[in-house]
């Protein structure tokens, strides 16, 4: 999904495997995610999209926040929306394994990320084929064996 302010940018769906690029678009009053090679489209996550940052996340605080010690919530997040009820307000955000829910519009620009995994969309029933066959998977071990090696 794309967020309300990005109905006037041009956009694709997300692909697991897409390098990705926290940005600001022209026109718009929110930021969200662009392809590192097309920065002018926007690339829209379904919820329980799952990304893996290339560096912890950065994102802007409150002004309140300026004088709290920065905080990580590491590299893995996953994709969601949030106030839905709320027309004229932001819905994508991300959230992280320790629960902390961050708008896209708050993340800082120029952080890149990797679709990891897409959700599954389609319901199984009797008969349908086996759930990779719906889904968009990719190898984790490459980017876990990355994020996590400590050497």
């Amino acid at each position: 999904m794309c967020d309300y302010s990005l109905h006037s940018v041009s956009s694709r769906p997300a692909r697991a495997g897409d390098k990705l690029v926290t940005t600001s678009f022209p026109n718009s009053i929110t930021r969200g995610f662009a392809g590192i090679d097309d920065p002018a489209v926007a690339v829209c996550l379904l919820p329980g999209t799952e990304l893996a940052f290339e560096n912890d996340v950065r994102w802007r605080r409150p002004f309140f926040g300026l004088f709290q010690k920065k905080q990580s919530c590491g590299k893995l997040a996953r994709f969601r929306q949030v106030n839905l009820t709320r027309a004229n307000s932001h819905h994508d955000a991300v959230e992280f394994p320790d629960g902390k829910v961050v708008l896209l519009t708050d993340l800082r620009s120029g952080q890149l990320a990797t679709v990891l995994q897409l959700p599954v969309t389609t319901p199984l029933g009797r008969g349908d084929r086996s759930m990779t066959d719906h889904a968009d998977i990719i190898d984790l071990e490459p980017i876990r064996s990355h994020l996590f090696d400590h050497s």
